[in-house]
């Protein structure tokens, strides 16, 4: 397989990491407890005092410092605002550290249940705390993080994707075509008639906890965008129960911020964004030991004749009409 990235975590050892918590003053008395994360290395330990920390040390050559400092920004200030969100530790007036080349913060470890998607009492919880978020999100946008669209979601992972050498011989021709078909598709159904506004980003249900309501985690993704992005991800299931789902999600978000009906029709592009985006990361990372292991099948020939199978899917679904809010909306 063709690198594409040459950065390794490979240095990263449990010397250096309790050398860099030492660096700011936190002692760590447990071993170091890797969390799942991939992008990032996650840790979780308890210190010297008893309390229990989570700390990230971030992939280099993926955001500056400007960037995850509006990350850190965004976060407390939802914090502030009673925002249930894991936010990181302010240590010395700073919440970005830096050592032997690596960039660190600290946060609180909070536990708790895994949040059930398809419980709707949940999902009003869930709803009604990312009306507040937007409501904190539309004050201002972020300018040195970037705004979801079709160049970055689209075009640079097509061209990572052809100059790679991941997609067998045999199939390159069928993949191509119809993943520039997809494109211009969604090309076709993208529109930019929506007031950016800060996002989580990547608001998955395995990004929220449940803690007598929800817990949000893992901003990592934050950048601008419309507001369905932060909704479409959490509607699972036939398309009367994303109905249902979705109804349920805006009628509780609804109470502290306005939703734009426009933006469901943004649903199945941006799903097809996040599919032809997420196959560009996985590439992308490859070298990185930790995506073999886990990923063992994107490097099966049948995970790609599942795509071209996966593009003509979607380009069905874009087709479809989009989801709509039940009469009482």
């Amino acid at each position: 397989m063709s690198q594409t990235d040459p950065f390794s975590f490979a240095d990263l050892s449990p010397d250096l990491l309790l050398d860099a918590l030492d660096s700011v003053g936190i002692r760590a008395e447990s071993g170091l407890l890797a969390l799942n994360s991939y992008e990032n290395r996650v840790y979780q330990f308890m210190a010297e005092d008893g309390a229990r920390y989570v700390t990230k040390f971030y992939r280099p050559q993926r955001w500056s410092d400007a960037q995850i400092a509006e990350e850190h920004q965004f976060t407390l200030e939802l914090a502030e605002q009673e925002v249930p969100v894991a936010a990181p530790i302010m240590l010395g007036g700073e919440t970005l550290h830096h050592y032997q080349g690596y960039r660190f913060a600290l946060f609180p470890s909070l536990g708790g249940r895994q949040f059930e998607v398809d419980n709707l009492d949940q999902l009003e919880g869930v709803g009604r705390f990312l009306g507040r978020v937007h409501r904190a999100g539309q004050k201002q946008v972020f300018t040195a993080r970037p705004t979801i669209g079709v160049e970055e979601y689209l075009h640079q992972p097509r061209k990572l994707l052809e100059n790679a050498d991941f997609i067998p011989d045999h199939l390159k021709t069928a993949f191509f075509a119809d993943l520039d078909t997809l494109i211009r598709e969604i090309e076709g159904h993208w529109h930019t008639q929506w007031q950016p506004i800060r996002l989580h980003g990547d608001c998955h249900p395995g990004n929220i906890l449940w803690r007598d309501g929800p817990l949000f985690v893992d901003l990592d993704d934050a950048r601008n965008g419309p507001a369905i992005q932060d909704l479409w991800m959490l509607l699972s299931g036939e398309r009367h129960e994303q109905i249902v789902q979705l109804d349920t999600l805006l009628e509780a978000y609804s109470e502290f911020a306005d939703f734009d009906q426009q933006q469901l029709k943004l649903i199945e592009p941006l799903r097809g964004l996040r599919m032809v985006h997420y196959m560009a990361w996985l590439a992308k990372r490859w070298d990185d030991p930790a995506f073999p292991q886990a990923f063992p099948w994107f490097a099966d020939a049948k995970y790609w004749e599942g795509q071209v199978l996966a593009f003509k899917e979607q380009l069905a679904a874009l087709n479809e009409p989009p989801l709509q809010l039940m009469p009482q909306w």
